[in-house]
């Protein structure tokens, strides 16, 4: 296996750990039997537990990040924003164990810098989209772009976990139209 697949390899055990039982729990001996790698092959591509979940942020970060620019298309800036949202709700469909991650274990203090990354980069891609719709006249002139997209992200990020822990049923489309009435009644 080649080193790039291990470092996948340990990710994927690593963010369904932490999000099973929490970043203190989590050993490296748990994440490496899970990976089926030996502990020490987890410390030489990671250095540590810290560094291992430093990567592991920074990664799946840019990932989302992807995943939110390549979503945001449409032929108006709410269309885009509308898009998405859809792409979010997507990305936190086949990556829930990373979303459990953020909401849980992301906000301590030991990660700032990976929350600012997050702010700058997932989070900018709101930002950008709303920023759009302001200059297009769609959304009121005085909106609070940094809250307004932190506040959408959440309550996506919110509303994806509680529909994969509660209501796996229902049609992501559903929940989508939901939100996006949300946002459109006037919210924004």
């Amino acid at each position: 296996m080649s080193r790039p697949e291990t470092r996948l390899k340990v990710f994927a055990s690593a963010i369904e750990l932490i999000a099973e039982q929490g970043y203190a729990a989590t050993t490296v001996d748990a994440i490496a039997e899970r990976a089926g790698v030996a502990k020490g092959t987890v410390f030489y591509n990671f250095g540590s537990k810290e560094a291992l979940f430093a990567a592991l942020l920074e990664h799946s970060i840019g990932k989302l990040t992807e995943a939110l620019s390549a979503a945001a298309v449409g032929d108006t800036a709410l269309d885009r924003l509308d898009a998405v949202v859809l792409g979010q709700l997507r990305f936190f469909e086949e990556y829930g164990a990373f979303a459990r991650v953020l909401l849980a274990e992301m906000w301590r203090t030991a990660w700032q810098e990976a929350v600012a990354r997050l702010r700058e980069q997932a989070l900018g891609v709101y930002a950008g989209v709303l920023k759009e719709a302001v200059a297009d006249g769609q959304i009121r002139k005085n909106l609070d772009i940094d809250t307004a997209a932190t506040a959408i992200f959440g309550m996506v990020l919110t509303v994806a976990i509680e529909r994969r822990a509660l209501h796996p049923e229902r049609p992501i489309e559903q929940v989508h139209a939901t939100l996006i009435d949300l946002l459109h009644q006037g919210s924004l």
